[in-house]
């Protein structure tokens, strides 16, 4: 399975570390990932791969949660086939 993460917040260090390694301990594969600075707020998304991870979607989306909190930023996951379905044109 897959997911769309994006995280959107003002401009940081620290905030694309802390967030992949994040994934990264919990075996979540970045498959492809763009961020931009946009009027000084900070914009990325990411769509990740479940393939080997540790954690479900839920569990992503509870964790993630408070990594936002900790970070002062707003993440949002989202299933990939929810993503692609609310996207279609």
């Amino acid at each position: 399975m897959n997911a769309i993460i994006t995280v959107v917040g003002s401009d940081k260090v620290g905030i694309i570390a802390s967030v992949s390694s994040f994934l990264a301990e919990h075996k979540i594969n970045i498959a492809d990932i763009t961020q931009t600075i946009l009027s000084g707020n900070f914009v990325m998304m990411m769509m990740v791969s479940f393939e080997n991870a540790d954690l479900d979607i839920d569990g992503l989306r509870s964790a993630l949660s408070k990594k936002a909190a900790e970070m002062d930023v707003e993440i949002n996951v989202m299933a990939e086939k929810v993503f692609t379905a609310m996207h279609r044109i």
